[in-house]
């Protein structure tokens, strides 16, 4: 585990040492006190020492990185936000477009206009039931709303409209396996809670920075946040447990989790404290990632910005608050102090009644859930295929959609998974399209596999036709025939026994 987390930090080598450490005296010195004669020799051999000097250098700084990061631990929690594909917003009939022009989706209710009270939709219950159930989640049977105070310019009603002690859905765990290139393995992690809420408005800032406008479009949006225990330990562990939520609301078909739409929102709670000891450290929470890239990355900065602290004796400059990761600068920077709970000053909905779940709803939801990620991961293994291809093949629920129907078709396990993540998943990159807008069908990738399998075509005839297929369909055979590519060792081999036949009489 801490391999994984020094490797992900190595790029930030510069933040864990003194700028002492860079110097490079020694060489330097070589190379100027020296007479004329034997300039150019002395400094050829001092910049040979300069460099030898550097990489010493460099290989001792990774060494006391590695040193100082074994000797502290991370502590990492993520608040993930999952808005809902519903046809309405949350307490009002008003519909939500992304996209759509400033203040154009909204009425009294999610403009908090005085008077006006919210009405309940009821397809909220169901996505949050269903996503309570596939994390594994305790269903709170009676659970209610409440309102949390805050005021920000994006929230007219001076308050938020959520879950605070009794939330609908706790106790749950997640399971994933990690990429080979991260190091591999199961790993299983907790879900404190999980509860529904409104979303609030959003902020344009002016280029110059002289002033915000407000958006009212998503205020009231139906939200399902998700809150994980502080079971991990490395910027890779969080992105890949984001990256399982994400491909969980999409397989639930809950919501559409684009990141780059707000849609899917993760906020990271990051801390570390001396290893072996069991008191949390003081937690920093890092928001404005659209990716999980910049997740991980956010993280890992964060991680050594905070060891650095701890490490040159500053652990009390480390402060509860709010921080922005820069993408442009790559770094996070102090955005907000963190409110507590005491600042939300909590208290329950006096405009909205409790949500009362019974037993014959619940299992209802049970027996309409698809087959989730984990269980498709495992049958898929069980077909044969590697876990990396599992994971590739899983991320995507069209992906997988498409791949499991070619198999239907009798395409190759093997030969299909290999097609679809090597020369369609590239096309696709390419084109910038996804697999539902090509021209070719799960039916003729199964025809085209079987028929290099079956030796009709070679593979290089077979990537001709695929690409041809992509971009303007057609069949297979049709194609074959049209362009006379039959190869000529098949019809040889059909004529051998004949031949050998006839020399025998």
């Amino acid at each position: 585990m801490a391999s994984l987390c020094s490797r992900g930090l190595r790029t930030h080598s510069s933040l864990l040492c003194p700028s002492s450490l860079f110097t490079t005296r020694n060489g330097v010195f070589f190379c100027t006190m020296q007479n004329t004669q034997t300039e150019k020799t002395k400094t050829r051999i001092g910049n040979t020492k300069t460099t030898q000097i550097k990489a010493s250098t460099s290989t001792t700084q990774v060494r006391e990185n590695e040193k100082m990061l074994n000797d502290y631990e991370a502590v990492i929690g993520i608040e993930t936000h999952v808005q809902l594909s519903t046809l309405t917003k949350a307490f009002c009939s008003c519909p939500y477009n992304y996209g759509s022009q400033p203040n154009t989706t909204v009425c009294p209710i999610c403009m908090g206009l005085p008077g006006a009270l919210p009405i309940f939709n009821s397809k909220v219950i169901e996505c949050a039931v269903k996503l309570g159930l596939a994390l594994n989640c305790k269903l709170a049977m009676t659970s209610k709303f409440d309102r949390k105070q805050y005021f920000y310019p994006d929230l007219p009603k001076g308050y938020q409209i959520s879950q605070f002690d009794i939330p609908i859905a706790s106790d749950g765990y997640v399971d994933l396996d990690l990429p080979l290139e991260f190091g591999g393995g199961h790993r299983k992690f907790g879900i404190t809670r999980v509860h529904m809420e409104e979303d609030a408005g959003k902020l344009m800032h002016s280029g110059t920075g002289t002033y915000s406008q407000v958006d009212l479009n998503r205020a009231g949006v139906p939200l399902l946040e998700i809150v994980s225990e502080p079971d991990m330990r490395t910027g890779i562990e969080a992105a890949e447990y984001a990256a399982e939520i994400q491909r969980l609301v999409r397989y639930l078909g809950v919501g559409n989790g684009n990141m780059q739409e707000g849609s899917l929102r993760c906020d990271v709670n990051v801390s570390v404290r001396p290893t072996g000891q069991t008191e949390y450290g003081t937690k920093v929470e890092i928001k404005n990632m659209n990716s999980f890239s910049a997740m991980h990355k956010a993280i890992d900065f964060e991680i050594s910005r905070q060891v650095l602290l701890h490490n040159q004796g500053q652990a009390d400059q480390i402060v509860q608050e709010t921080r922005l990761w820069e993408e442009g600068a790559q770094k996070t920077a102090t955005m907000r102090k963190k409110e507590g709970l005491a600042d939300y000053r909590y208290f329950p909905e006096p405009d909205l009644p409790e949500v009362v779940l019974t037993e014959d709803y619940v299992e209802s939801i049970r027996a309409s859930l698809p087959e989730l990620p984990e269980m498709k991961n495992r049958r898929f293994e069980n077909m044969g295929l590697s876990v990396q291809d599992v994971l590739l093949l899983s991320n995507d629920t069209n992906v997988c959609n498409f791949f499991e129907s070619a198999v239907d078709k009798g395409a190759d396990v093997k030969m299909a998974a290999n097609w679809i993540m090597g020369d369609i998943a590239a096309y696709l990159k390419n084109e910038k399209l996804s697999i539902t807008e090509i021209k070719l069908t799960p039916q003729e990738l199964a025809e085209l596999i079987s028929s290099i399998k079956g030796g009709i075509i070679s593979g290089k005839i077979g990537k001709d036709i695929l690409f041809e297929h992509i971009a303007k369909g057609g069949t297979v055979k049709a194609v074959i025939e049209e362009k006379d590519l039959v190869q000529v060792m098949p019809i040889i081999r059909r004529v051998k026994p004949i031949l050998r036949h006839k020399k025998i009489s």
